[in-house]
């Protein structure tokens, strides 16, 4: 995240002492995790936002500056009423997904899942028969999202060569929910270097994910 921040940056002409490099990486991290457990009218309202969003940042941040200085007790408060999960051996970075996976289950699938299709598509394009679809997804070797009442979309970023990519079901296995599974797939995982766990499945790097995926669970 600090690579990409820091590269932004320089393509735009502004450069950063590397302390301040460090704020804004970690302040566009903390946004980007945050952005996809609002309420979908909340994000509809921030992407529908036309205003100046530079004046909103830079007020931010000057909210941010007085409390910091004034040693804000409301905001000590609320950050011990709401602690950022510590990361050390043994305890995953990514642990307040799990916490989310209720919201997780309210929000819609295109919002967060990327590209989707039913069983009609994938037959035509995919050429994968309808039968083996309905056999992998009973015996968990593809993740089915729900979508509505009794209709499941499948993600197509799974599929590599009209088939799951290897790997799928020990994950299915470990994290029994598909849609906090997707999630976690197609998410950078910091326990993989920050790779996304999907991209490394559909390069057989099989056994690191189904690690991680399993210490997750």
């Amino acid at each position: 995240m600090a690579e990409a921040v820091q590269q932004a940056l320089m393509r735009h002409g502004v450069l950063l002492d590397a302390e301040a490099l460090v704020s804004a990486s970690a302040i566009a991290g903390s946004i980007a995790a945050a952005l996809p457990f609002l309420q979908q009218a909340q994000r509809l309202a921030i992407g529908s936002f036309k205003g100046d969003s530079t004046a909103l940042a830079s007020e931010f941040f000057r909210t941010m500056a007085d409390k910091i200085a004034r040693g804000d007790s409301a905001a000590a408060d609320s950050a011990s009423e709401n602690p950022v999960p510590a990361v050390g051996p043994g305890q995953p970075a990514f642990q307040h997904i799990a916490e989310q996976a209720s919201e997780l289950q309210s929000m819609v699938i295109e919002d967060w899942a990327g590209e989707v299709a039913g069983s009609t598509y994938l037959e035509e394009n995919f050429r994968i028969p309808r039968s083996t679809l309905h056999r992998w997804q009973r015996r968990g070797e593809v993740v089915a999202l729900r979508k509505g009442g009794r209709k499941h979309v499948f993600p197509l970023a799974q599929f590599v060569d009209g088939r799951p990519a290897q790997g799928i079901s020990e994950v299915l296995s470990a994290i029994a929910n598909p849609r906090l599974a997707w999630f976690w797939l197609t998410r950078p995982a910091p326990e993989l270097d920050g790779r996304i766990p999907i991209e490394m499945l559909r390069e057989d790097r099989i056994e690191d994910v189904v690690r991680v995926a399993r210490t997750f669970s």
